[in-house]
């Protein structure tokens, strides 16, 4: 299997607006912190984490909306954080994102046929415009969008489920290479979420395109990934294959994360599990976070976590993060 994405010690970091008041220089927060993983050629790479965790910023890295500070993203061989012009322009052409929010990510004044030619527009200047119109209309078939129905109607027409699968069918007409889907079905209804994550996957068999899912909810996690890495403040703490880091968490915030799945069986749970976590680092305000980023968090928090933990292999493919495991060994 041969690797699409490569991601080699990727950091970002952006300026703290700061006071007219403030004595001292800007200030900075470090969103993504010596991130590296990589992804392979029609494979689902998941990566997850709390809101703030940096999972979004590497998304818009990996696309090439911003640029690193430092590291690099081999994309099919060639380091993307050196190109401009249109070597830039062409590498957008094998690159989509698809977004949380399908009714602030499609353009209102818009008609949909217009939406999903609009990739074609940029990046296909061989086709004429009857050609790029069937290749819209072949596009809507394949998520399961009645042309006819709806390549004239207004985004305002439609139904949540409905437009982001007109967001799909817009990231899949030029046939890319890789999808990043960010949250893409958190704001749909329960009842179309499957539905929504079905097409991805068939969308993905049928063209053997990879895709980055980026979720804060495991629980869809492991429908659609092949692997897994889990983020917290900026950093890998935990990654590996998807079933092995699911059932076998090694991490204390990858089993927090996974004890807030909710119980499909409805079984009792805890009713606020990052609330817990929460009052747990109050009680642990007079311990300063200077090493491990979850140490004020961690239940099991010992005082070698003040220094900061390397990534190390737990097993086959199996990344954490960890003193407590470290200590176990």
């Amino acid at each position: 299997m041969s690797i699409l994405l490569e991601v080699r010690n990727l950091s970002k970091q952006f300026m703290i607006k700061k006071s007219f008041w403030q004595s001292k220089g800007p200030q900075y927060f470090k969103a993504v912190d010596n991130v590296s993983f990589d992804l392979d050629r029609g494979k689902v790479l998941v990566i997850a984490g709390e809101s703030g965790s940096g999972k979004t910023t590497v998304a818009r890295l990996v696309i090439g909306a911003i640029r690193p500070d430092a590291g690099s993203i081999s994309f099919d061989g060639s380091d993307i954080t050196r190109f401009t012009g249109n070597q830039l322009k062409q590498f957008r052409s094998y690159v989509h994102m698809v977004y949380q929010d399908p009714y602030a990510s499609l353009d209102p004044r818009m008609r949909i046929l217009d939406i999903v030619m609009e990739p074609l527009n940029i990046h296909d200047r061989e086709s004429s415009k009857q050609q790029k119109v069937e290749k819209a209309f072949k596009a809507l078939e394949e998520v399961r969008l009645d042309p006819g129905e709806i390549a004239q109607e207004y985004p305002q027409a439609l139904s949540g489920g409905q437009r982001q699968r007109v967001a799909l069918a817009r990231a899949v007409v030029l046939k890319p290479k890789l999808i990043v889907a960010d949250e893409p079905v958190s704001m749909l209804d329960v009842s179309v979420r499957a539905e929504t994550l079905g097409l991805m996957m068939n969308l993905k068999e049928r063209f053997q395109i990879s895709f980055i899912y980026i979720t804060h909810d495991l629980s869809t996690a492991r429908y659609v990934g092949d692997s897994v890495v889990i983020m917290y403040k900026g950093q890998i703490i935990e990654k590996g294959p998807i079933d092995n880091v699911l059932l076998n968490p090694l991490h204390p915030y990858t089993q927090a994360l996974i004890e807030a799945i909710p119980d499909p069986d409805g079984a009792p749970e805890d009713p606020n599990p990052r609330e817990t976590r929460q009052q747990a680092a109050d009680e642990k305000l007079s311990m300063p976070s200077i090493g491990c980023k979850y140490y004020d968090l961690c239940p099991h928090a010992m005082e070698v976590c003040k220094k900061e933990p390397a990534l190390v292999k737990a097993a086959d493919s199996h990344y954490v993060s960890c003193f407590l495991y470290d200590s176990k060994e």
